[in-house]
């Protein structure tokens, strides 16, 4: 709680509350002797686990996700990306950079109302356990969660809107004054990544954080954001893609590269694609 004065790597403000976190988690990755790389948001570089440590994983942190509502009280959560080591050569920040397909395991943790951990699987789908303070284990409450088709809810940041590229702007023409006599969507956005893509998968519609005249890049981590994210969207039968191509696709060049997201249902980020695709053309 509180400010620590001080600014992460990716230059935004760091809470006390990030910086235990990022400890903690880090800690018990080390300790759980089955990883020998990670990453986090709050660290420059990647952490290399000590030699009598190690395991075969590396790990991918955003240790607290939504910091700049800490001190107002709404939802944070921990993302974290999980991939198997395969270079045989001694552990670097350089293993971390795999494309999301290669994803063993994907997704975060939600501080809510209740503790909730949302787990997607290679092997699997995407499953959520809530945390039973009275007996301190994760209880499997949703099983094979599916997103659904199509939602009535859009999500962004509006107060870009100056900034948006005119696809952007056009599909959001489309939610709000719907041309085929349809109710308008819904607008919510809460600003911590893990409560607006929790909410998505929930209640189905689309979430986006495009890149813009500002952010030319976009502003979420492709590593410990949008790639668990987009691994938990599409196993739950969503879609995620940075306008141009899916986000599991990207081959990573920086631990810390940023990228532009759009993600949800099917049937809205296709309509997104649409437009995105009218304009690319023009």
């Amino acid at each position: 709680y509180g400010i620590a004065g001080s600014t992460n790597v990716t230059g935004d403000q760091v809470k006390k509350l990030d910086i235990l976190s990022n400890d903690l988690v880090i800690n018990m990755l080390k300790s759980s002797f089955s990883t020998c790389v990670i990453v986090s948001e709050e660290n420059k570089d990647a952490v290399i686990v000590e030699t009598e440590k190690r395991g075969k994983y590396i790990v991918c942190i955003d240790p607290l996700d939504g910091s700049s509502n800490i001190d107002c009280l709404v939802s944070i959560g921990t993302i974290f990306a999980i991939y198997r080591k395969v270079s045989p050569d001694e552990p670097s920040g350089k293993d971390a950079l795999q494309p999301g397909r290669n994803l063993v395991a994907a997704g975060y943790a939600l501080y809510g109302s209740a503790t909730m951990l949302v787990l997607a699987t290679s092997a699997g789908g995407v499953n959520c356990f809530m945390l039973d303070p009275a007996i301190g284990e994760f209880i499997l409450v949703d099983r094979d969660v599916k997103i659904k088709k199509k939602g009535n809810i859009y999500s962004l940041n509006e107060g870009y809107a100056k900034y948006f590229d005119p696809a952007v702007t056009e599909y959001l023409k489309k939610k709000k004054f719907p041309e085929d006599g349809s109710s308008p969507y819904g607008g919510r956005y809460i600003g911590s990544m893990v409560a607006d893509v929790h909410r998505t998968l929930v209640y189905g519609g689309i979430f986006l954080y495009p890149a813009n005249s500002k952010s030319p890049k976009g502003k979420l981590r492709l590593l410990y954001e949008c790639n668990p994210m987009a691994f938990v969207i599409e196993k739950a039968g969503g879609i995620a893609t940075t306008g141009h191509q899916a986000i599991l696709d990207i081959v990573p060049e920086d631990i810390h590269q940023r990228v532009p997201i759009v993600l949800g249902s099917p049937d809205d980020v296709k309509e997104y694609l649409e437009i995105v695709k009218k304009h690319s053309a023009k």
